[in-house]
Order: C-alpha cells, then structure tokens, then sequence
C-alpha cells in the first residue's frame, strides 16, 4: 500500500468488513470449485506479474477499495502476498491513459483476482462519472443532486459511495432512517394530512418526515402539516417555479424528482429547488472503462 488514501475523508465512509464481505462473496462465485482452470492450465506456479489499471475514458475514479480488497484477499486465500499500490484517490478526475494503481504478486493470482477488482470499479467509476457529470450541468445553482434507492441489491453501499466521489449527496439508505411519504401511502392512509400526523405520531424527534406530492392542491395540503421536506414529483420547470413560490418563507426543502436525467437536470434546477433527486445515476450510469495491462517478471 502506498499513502495514497483510498478512502476520502470527505466520502462517504465504507468499514474495511462490508468491503471485505461483499469482494469474498464475488471471488468465490467467480472461482467456483475448480478456481481459474484456464490460469491454472495455462501459467506456470511461479511465474510473477506486475500490472497497472489504467483507465481508458475520462472520467471520475471510484471503487479503489474494492480492488484493493480483491488482489489482497486472494492472495491471504492461497498464502501468497498481491502487492496492490494506489496512485490516486478515488473521487480524482482521469484521462485516458491514466494509471489508476499497481499491483505485483504471483501472476495467477493477478489474473484471477483482475475481473472481480474491475467489475467493481468499472461500475462504481460509471456511477461517479455520471454525477459528476450532473453536478457540473447544474453548477451556479443552489441544487444538489442526491442518489436514490433505486440501486443494484447488495450494492446500495459502493453505489451511493460512488455517488459521493462524484459529488452528489446521498438521499435515504434504506426504509429504516427516514420517513417518505408517496402516494400509495397517502392512498391507504387515505389522505396526506393523516399519512403525515401518524409519521409524526410514530417517529422519533431526530427522524425527518418527507411527503411526495405531484399536484399543487396536494402541496397545499402538505404544507400546512409542515412536513421536514416535500418532494415534487414529476413537475416540469413551470410548475416546479409555482410550486417553490408557495414553498418560500416555510423552511421545508424542497426535492425535486421523476424524469431527471442530463438532458433535463439543468432546467430543473434553475427553478431554485434545494436538491434534485436521480435514479439516472446509479440504475443507468453507463460503465466507466478501465483495464488491467500485464506484463510478466
């Protein structure tokens, strides 16, 4: 390992066993029972490799940790040390051609350990790399664009780190830390003031209560139970600037939601909304491009 701090301070925090637990369970899905038979077949046992991941895009860097875990963890397996070196850290911008990391160890071990390591930066990278890109279309503009649950099972961690490497903020984790109010709620609870008053009759103090509205007679009456934030749900830009004039003086944020993508973040956002919510950056982030180049020592 070199200095290179692979996990920002300013990031969102990921403890070393989640990475660890998720890297063993795609190794070992990845090896099956038999291991990498073609490595095994084709590379003599002791033959070493030095290689670089480099990245062939421009882009934004994210998932370090995950490599660094695959290349370890593999190595502990078989009782041989994969010396993995970080040049940069993750949330830096890159070019094509760009070394991302070094790694030296035993070369089947490098090649076996490479798809798993890539799987999850070439993901988390695409994820960064499309926020980042979202962030810089609304930049002059008070709004923060924030990941939602619409993430990959078992990957809602990495993919809402990679949202922080790429500048935006994080929305809810799960069903457990937030209250949000949508409109199959509001159907059974059968209307938004009592979805509202039974939120606030059950939640803690420290707990914040958002309710989603995608009518302006539905914001009145959101309103008036002052709710923490209220989310305007697929509202083009002139209703959104209606909306946000009954918003002013409240003090309730304001989230706006449905249909954002980068073709239409800008002008949502120049209506003076608080944040911007996009499934767009983790369910259709296309995958960043990085390889692993190979030579053998």
């Amino acid at each position: 390992m070199s200095d290179t701090n692979i996990l920002p301070a300013d990031k969102l925090f990921l403890p070393q066993p989640i990475i660890d637990d998720a890297v063993l369970a795609a190794l070992k899905e990845d090896l099956g029972r038999a291991g990498d038979i073609t490595t095994l077949a084709t590379i003599p046992a002791d033959a070493h490799a030095k290689a670089v991941i480099a990245a062939r895009d421009e882009g934004v860097i994210s998932g370090i940790p995950m490599a660094e875990s695959a290349f370890r963890q593999i190595g502990v397996w078989h009782g041989e040390a994969v010396s993995f070196t970080p040049m940069i850290a993750d949330g830096t911008e890159v070019k094509a051609g760009d070394v991302v990391a070094e790694i030296y160890g035993p070369a089947r071990l490098v090649l076996s350990a490479e798809r798993i390591a890539l799987n999850f930066m070439c993901h988390m990278s695409g994820v960064a790399t499309a926020t980042h890109k979202m962030v810089k279309l609304i930049k002059g503009t008070k709004a923060k664009v924030t990941g939602t649950r619409k993430t990959l099972p078992g990957l809602r961690a990495f993919e809402k780190y990679a949202v922080k490497c790429g500048g935006g903020s994080n929305h809810r984790f799960g069903l457990d830390d937030a209250i949000l109010i949508k409109d199959n709620h509001i159907a059974v609870a059968g209307s938004i003031t009592e979805a509202i008053r039974r939120s606030r009759d059950f939640a803690g103090h420290l707990v914040r209560v958002e309710v989603e509205v995608d009518t302006i007679e539905q914001l009145k009456e959101a309103i008036a139970c002052k709710p923490d934030v209220i989310m305007l749900d697929n509202m083009g830009p002139e209703k959104l600037a209606e909306a946000l004039a009954l918003l002013e003086g409240t003090g309730i944020i304001s989230e706006a939601s449905g249909g954002v993508s980068p073709a239409t973040i800008a002008a949502i956002a120049k209506t003076g909304v608080d944040y911007i919510s996009a499934g767009y950056i983790t369910h259709s982030a296309p995958n960043f491009d990085l390889g692993l180049d190979i030579s053998v020592s």
